[in-house]
């Protein structure tokens, strides 16, 4: 979000701090919302029409919610991979195409350029798909690296 501050009024943030944890699980979210930010100028669609212009602007990725894998079955594991920078725009529209992946990203590290976390219901599965990912890219330096223990910190942001 850097670079974007400038362009949120009060309202904004009001909203962005609003949203980022227990959103509420009703039909209509967003009235409660506008009623939990006790702003009198601010109403149901008016809370829809500023998330639809915060995600449209790139201020919103998602809005969804964060399961912790093992209480749902699943497992995860934390990938660091070694691309080539000819290879990287094929690499990550490969390892993208995968609805396990939740976090994909280019770091700037000395050998391990691209970091992504993948989510399955089982390590068979995902030591297949890491394995065709292999295959499909050309790309064989990938370090597969299963969560042993979990932590999870909730990540509030006071804007």
């Amino acid at each position: 979000m850097k670079g974007r501050m400038d362009i949120l009024d009060n309202i904004d943030r009001a909203i962005l701090n609003r949203i980022q944890s227990d959103f509420p699980i009703t039909s209509r979210p967003f009235l409660e919302i506008a009623k939990d930010l006790e702003i009198d100028e601010i109403d149901e669609d008016e809370v829809i029409r500023r998330v639809v212009r915060l995600k449209k602007i790139g201020v919103i990725r998602r809005i969804g919610g964060s399961f912790v894998p093992d209480r749902l079955g699943f497992t995860s594991t934390l990938c660091a991979a070694h691309v080539p920078d000819e290879r990287m725009g094929q690499f990550v529209e490969v390892v993208n195409r995968y609805p396990g992946v939740t976090h994909n990203y280019r770091r700037s590290h000395t050998y391990y350029n691209v970091w992504f976390t993948f989510i399955s219901e089982s390590r068979e599965k995902i030591e297949a798909c890491l394995n065709k990912i292999k295959e499909d890219t050309g790309v064989t330096d990938i370090l597969d690296l299963p969560a042993t223990r979990v932590y999870k910190i909730k990540a509030q942001f006071d804007l």
